[in-house]
C-alpha cells in the first residue's frame, strides 16, 4: 500500500527523467526528447499482445527548454528485426493506416527547490499510440524514432523462445504481499517449537523443493509498489509505481496509457481456461486487480472492477469474460453510490453476468461450485487473522458488506475462500485447467502499520493455507498437474534482534532503562509464543503460536520508519502509530503509551514504513518447478510460469478454441 498521488497540473514526479535529475525525472523511461514506449530492453512472450506509444517532447521552460516548446509533429518511427530492412510501424504491423496525431502539454519539477519555489517546468508532447499489436517470431527487434531532424531514439526489444506445450494444467500462485525471508524466519520461530536447536515442526513452506529469489524494483525507480510489481509478475514487463497493466506515458488520462497483455488475458484468449484471485485486501487492491486491471493509477478503483468484469472498454482488447471466482473484501466498489463505477450496484452487474454473489462465509461455502462466484465479506480489508481469532472485539465496526452500519463478524479468512475457489475453478476450468491467485495482504499492510504481529498473523494464516490447498489439491487428485508459486511483491526491512522482557520493560520509569530490557545475543534466549500458558488456549491449531502474549517477546523492526513509541508485545488494538499535525506526522501517544520514543529515518510526511529494495524469495513444487531456482528479475516469474502454460505462440491464437490467423513477425488490430 501506498500514498495515492494525484494526477494535477504537476504530471506525477514518481513517473518523470531529466539526464541530469534523480528524484525527480520529466519522463522515468525517457531520458532524451524523443520516446519509445515499450523503452528500450524489454522482453515480449511471443503472441502477447501489446499497445506502442511514440511521444516527441518540446519543454518550453527549465534546463531543457528545446525549439521553443514547439514538439515535431512530423516524427516517423520505423522497426526492423535481428538487423533487417526497416519498415514503418504501419506496414511491419500491417495496419490499415496511421493512428491520428495526439497533443497535449504537462508539467513537473526538475528538483526540490524548484518545487518548494513553485516553478514547474512544461511540457509541449505531439503522439501517436499504435494499439493492440503483437511480435511472434523470436528474436531481437529494433525501433527507431526519429525527430527535429536528425535527433534519434532507440529500442531494442527482445522477443522470447516459442512455448506452446501446456506443461501444468493448473497454477496456484501465492503472494504473501510484502512478505520477507526475514518475516518468514519470524514467523517459524511464532509458531514451531525447537528443541536443543532443532525444529520439532516446519512451515509448510519449508517443504518446498525449490527456492529462488526475485529483485522487485520498477522500470524507473528502485524502491517499487504494489501495483507494478505486480504487474511485472503478470505481464513480464515492468511499470512504473502506481501503473498496472501498462507503460505509463505522460497524457492527461490515465486510462490512455500503452497496454500488454496479462498472463490471464493470454490463458483465456488461448486456452479458455478458469481464473480467479483471492485475497485478504478489497478486491480493487493492487495486486488482485492488476491480473486484468490496466491504468496508470492504482486509485482508479471504480475503473478496475468494472475492467476485471467487462473487459477494457476504452480500446480493443483481449477479454476475459470475468473472474471465475473472485473473493475479497471492498464492498465500497460494489454499493451502489460514490465508490463504484458510474455509481452502479455491481453486486448486481456480476449477477446479471451469472455469478453467485456471496456477502459472508456461510454463503460463500454452499455457493455452488458449477456457477461463477463473486464474494465480497466486508468493506475495505478484511479484519487481519489475530483480530478474527484473538481479539474479536476487535471486529465491532461498521464495515458490513451490504452497507448496512452493522459489523462484518460472518468472515472467512484466506484458507476458506482458496479452497472454495479451487473448487469452484477445479470444476469450471475442466481439461482447460485454472489459475487462481491467492493474495495475503496483511502482512504488507500491517507492516506498514509497524504492527509485526498482526503482519506475522496472517504470514502464518497463508502458510496453513498453503498446507489445506496442498492436501485439497491431493484429494481432488490435481496435485502433480499443479504448479504452485509463492512469492512476494515486495519486501519491508523487517527483522529480528532479540527479545524483550515484558515485566521488566514495564516496570521501568525512563524511557532510556526501558531499552535494557532487551536481550541480544545469549540473552536472546528461546520463543516462549510455542510454550502453553494456563488459562491460555485459543484452539487457532497446531500452525500457530501456543501464547501470543509470553513474557519474553520477539524485539524486531525495520528499517524505515516513522516517530513513533516501541514496547514490542502484542497490542490488544490495531497500530496507529502517528498522528498528523500539519500535514506532518508526529508520535501517536496514545499508542503503546508504556513504549519508549524511536526517532524516525523516514521525510517527516510519511506516517506509516515503507517498501524497501530487498530481493524476496520464490517458493515452487510441481511442473516446472526445477526452472524457479536462482536468482532473477521479478518479470522471470511471468516468463516461467506462462511457459510451463504454454503460452508463448508464434501465430494469433485467439478465444481459447485454439483458432488462428495470420503468422510471420507481427500482426497488429486496427
Amino acid at each position: 500500500m501506498l500514498p495515492r498521488l494525484d494526477l494535477a497540473a504537476v504530471w506525477l514526479a514518481a513517473t518523470a527523467s531529466v539526464a541530469s535529475a534523480q528524484t525527480y525525472r520529466r519522463f522515468g523511461t525517457c531520458p532524451s526528447l524523443g520516446c519509445v514506449i515499450p523503452p528500450d530492453q524489454q522482453d515480449f512472450l511471443p503472441g502477447q499482445e501489446f499497445d506502442i506509444r511514440f511521444e516527441v517532447h518540446a519543454p518550453k521552460n527549465g534546463s531543457e527548454a528545446f525549439n521553443n516548446g514547439v514538439p515535431d509533429e512530423k516524427f516517423t518511427a520505423t522497426i526492423s528485426k535481428d538487423g533487417g530492412r526497416p519498415r514503418s510501424i504501419a506496414e511491419f504491423f500491417k495496419l490499415r493506416s496511421e493512428p491520428s496525431l495526439e497533443k497535449w502539454t504537462f508539467s513537473w519539477f526538475e528538483d526540490l527547490f524548484a518545487e518548494d519555489a513553485k516553478t514547474p517546468s512544461v511540457v509541449n508532447v505531439a503522439s501517436k499510440a499504435y494499439r493492440r499489436v503483437a511480435l511472434y517470431e523470436p528474436g531481437i527487434y529494433t525501433v527507431t524514432l526519429n525527430y527535429f531532424s536528425g535527433k534519434k531514439t532507440t529500442a531494442e526489444w527482445t522477443v522470447r523462445p516459442l512455448a506452446t506445450k501446456k506443461r501444468a494444467k493448473n497454477v496456484i500462485f501465492f503472494i504473501g504481499d510484502g512478505m520477507t525471508t526475514n518475516m518468514i524466519t519470524a514467523a517459524r520461530l511464532l509458531a514451531h517449537k525447537t528443541v536443543n536447536g532443532k525444529f520439532q515442526t516446519l512451515l509448510s513452506l519449508d517443504e518446498f523443493p525449490v527456492l529462488g529469489h526475485q529483485m522487485t524494483h520498477s522500470i524507473d525507480t528502485f524502491i517499487t509498489d504494489s501495483a507494478n510489481s505486480a504487474s511485472a509478475l503478470y505481464t513480464g514487463h515492468k511499470s512504473t509505481v502506481n501503473a498496472m497493466g501498462v507503460y505509463a506515458d505522460t497524457s492527461p488520462d490515465p486510462q490512455d496509457d500503452p497496454k500488454v497483455e496479462t498472463i490471464v488475458e493470454m490463458l483465456f484468449r488461448i486456452w479458455g481456461s478458469a481464473w480467479g484471485a483471492v485475497s485478504t485486501a478489497f478486491i480493487a487492491d493492487a495486486t488482485p486487480i492488476a491480473l486484468s486491471g490496466h491504468s496508470r493509477l492504482r486509485s482508479q478503483y471504480g475503473v478496475l472492477i468494472d475492467q476485471a468484469l467487462n473487459g477494457v472498454q476504452n480500446y480493443s482488447w483481449t477479454k476475459t469474460d470475468g473472474p471465475d471466482a473472485y473473493f475479497g473484501g471492498g464492498a465500497d466498489q460494489f454499493i451502489a453510490g460514490p465508490g463504484s463505477y458510474q455509481g452502479k450496484d455491481y453486486y448486481a452487474e456480476f449477477a446479471n453476468k451469472g455469478y453467485s454473489v456471496s456477502l459472508n462465509k456461510t454463503s460463500l461455502l454452499s455457493a455452488p461450485n458449477d456457477k461463477k462466484a463473486l464474494g465480497i465479506f466486508c468493506k475495505n480489508n478484511l479484519p487481519v487473522w489475530i483480530d478474527r481469532h484473538i481479539f474479536p472485539e476487535n471486529l465491532e465496526i461498521n464495515n458490513d458488506p451490504s452497507g448496512a452500519a452493522k459489523p462484518a463478524k460472518d468472515l472467512p479468512g484466506l484458507k476458506e475462500m482458496t479452497l472454495k475457489a479451487v473448487d469452484i475453478l477445479h470444476n469450471r476450468g475442466g481439461k482447460e485447467g485454472f489459475f487462481l491467485m491467492s493474495e495475503a495482504a496483511s502482512i504488507d499492510k500491517q507492516m506498514h502499520a509497524l504492527d509485526y504481529d498482526r503482519a506475522l498473523g496472517d504470514l502464518l494464516e497463508l502458510d496453513d493455507t498453503i498446507r489445506a490447498t496442498i492436501a485439497k489439491l491431493k484429494q481432488l487428485r490435481i496435485l502433480d498437474d499443479t504448479l504452485i508459486v509463492v512469492s512476494a511483491d515486495h519486501g519491508h526491512g523487517f527483522d529480528v534482534f532479540g527479545s524483550s522482557d515484558t515485566k521488566y520493560f514495564d516496570a521501568q520509569e525512563d524511557e532510556r532503562s526501558k531499552r535494557n530490557a532487551i536481550g541480544v545475543y545469549q540473552n536472546s534466549g528461546l520463543s516462549q509464543y510455542t510454550e502453553p500458558k494456563p488459562g491460555v488456549s485459543y484452539g487457532t491449531g497446531a500452525n500457530f503460536p501456543m501464547n501470543w502474549d509470553p513474557r519474553y517477546v520477539l524485539a524486531a523492526g525495520v528499517g524505515a520508519a516513522p516517530d513513533r513509541r516501541e514496547d514490542f508485545g502484542i497490542g490488544a488494538t490495531p497500530r496507529a502509530p502517528t498522528t498528523s499535525r500539519g500535514g506532518e506526522a508526529y508520535v501517536n501517544d496514545k499508542d503503546r503509551p508504556s513504549g519508549f520514543v524511536v526517532n524516525g529515518t523516514l521525510p517527516t510526511s510519511e506516517s506509516q514504513g515503507v517498501h524497501s529494495l530487498t530481493d524476496v524469495p520464490v517458493y515452487a513444487r510441481g511442473p516446472c518447478q526445477e526452472t524457479f531456482g536462482g536468482t532473477y528479475n521479478n518479470i522471470e516469474v511471468f516468463y516461467k510460469i506462462a511457459n510451463c502454460l504454454g503460452l508463448a505462440h508464434g501465430r494469433n491464437v485467439t478465444e481459447g478454441a485454439g483458432k488462428s490467423r495470420g503468422n510471420g513477425k507481427g500482426k497488429g488490430r486496427d
